[in-house]
């Protein structure tokens, strides 16, 4: 009998390596599934795809599948979430226009810096600044907008939000379209390399070791192809391991820009893994505090997802009528502790991160 196949989707991050080692290393067959990798444009062509079954499963925003689950995103889908893939990994980058004037400062930049600069810009009757993020439902996005909260500013008010496919924004900012963005790895890194952008901060400085993106299956397909689905996430599992080796990371950088990069020289994407972000032209790379990591996310943790669940209610981006517990049910540690069962060593579930503390402001939909 043929071996179960599935079609698995990612947009270009560094934090879809546990999906694309998982394959390069033959991961997948050995745990007896079939994978077909899908390399997608952007994340609301990923969330069509998942949603109306062009996709089995994909490398997904955690809040996209609260959203999917709660009809926030236009859409009323129940994905189930079997892994997480990654912590922390964002950077948020600000064009050296807005830097300036923001004046000398050091990663990480405070939120209360950034704010004033933001203030002493509307006072010369100039308009808000243009920050990105890669999609509206999505950790960028709230962790943006934690940050921003926290030096006192209003993100629906006081910056010019807008939506970027992760790997247009260091074009976006080299251009002048936007003068800033929360991205993944390694476009930050690739924006401070090529002399576009300056590093402001990383998001493991607002919620240390928060969670990033998880491995989603699309509605039913756990329920039509369990066993597929169980090897899938063991193999995604075994490959978060191999990730952790620092002996395998001039591998994983290579297979990376074979497979999902390209445009990147494996260098930039080394640097990812290693716990650094790019410097800029003759300078150093900056060595980070909360390094992007692997192994520690892969349980997916409902905790962690309630927090993005708070977020989505503070910022008005969910339905009146939706509960945190349907927010949270695509989250299934159950099926992750079934499909890591068979890895040797076990392999320790983790525990859930600690979210920030709450910035002391409005409400948005108080």
């Amino acid at each position: 009998m043929a071996a179960p196949s599935l079609r698995i989707g990612f947009v270009p991050l560094t934090d879809v390596a546990p999906v694309l080692m998982a394959d390069a290393l033959g991961l997948f067959a050995q745990h007896g599934v079939r994978v077909t990798i899908s390399r997608e444009a952007s994340w609301a062509a990923l969330r069509d795809k998942l949603a109306f079954g062009a996709l089995d499963g994909a490398h997904l925003l955690g809040p996209l599948a609260i959203a999917l689950a709660t009809g926030a995103a236009g859409i009323r889908r129940r994905v189930t979430v079997t892994a997480g893939l990654a912590r922390n990994g964002n950077t948020i980058t600000l064009s050296h226009g807005l830097a300036a004037r923001i004046g000398a400062f050091e990663a990480p930049l405070g939120a209360s810096a950034f704010a004033a600069a933001v203030h002493a810009r509307a006072e010369e009757g100039l308009p808000p600044p243009t920050l990105a993020v890669v999609y509206p439902f999505s950790s960028h996005n709230y962790l943006l907008r934690h940050w921003l909260a926290q030096g006192g500013l209003d993100p629906d008010h006081d910056i010019r939000l807008v939506a970027v496919p992760p790997p247009q924004m260091a074009r976006a900012l080299a251009d002048g379209a936007i003068e800033g963005f929360c991205a993944g790895e390694p476009w930050g890194s690739h924006a401070v390399a090529i002399g576009v952008g300056r590093l402001a901060l990383m998001t493991g400085d607002i919620w240390r070791d928060h969670p990033e993106k998880v491995l989603a299956f699309a509605e039913g397909v756990a329920e039509r192809e369990p066993e597929a689905v169980l090897a899938a996430t063991a193999a995604v599992a075994e490959a978060a391991r191999w990730l952790e080796d620092p002996a395998n990371r001039c591998a994983a950088a290579a297979l990376l820009h074979e497979r999902g990069f390209p445009s990147v020289p494996p260098a930039t994407l080394a640097l990812a893994l290693e716990g650094k972000v790019a410097a800029p032209p003759g300078g150093s790379a900056t060595v980070l505090a909360a390094p992007m990591r692997f192994e520690s996310a892969s349980c997916p943790q409902v905790e962690e997802a309630g927090w993005w669940f708070d977020a989505m209610r503070r910022w008005g981006h969910l339905p009146s009528t939706a509960t945190r517990a349907e927010g949270v049910a695509p989250w299934r540690p159950d099926l992750w502790r079934q499909a890591t069962a068979s890895l040797s060593p076990p392999y320790a579930e983790g525990r859930a991160s600690a979210p920030p503390a709450q910035p002391i402001t409005e409400e948005k939909n108080a």
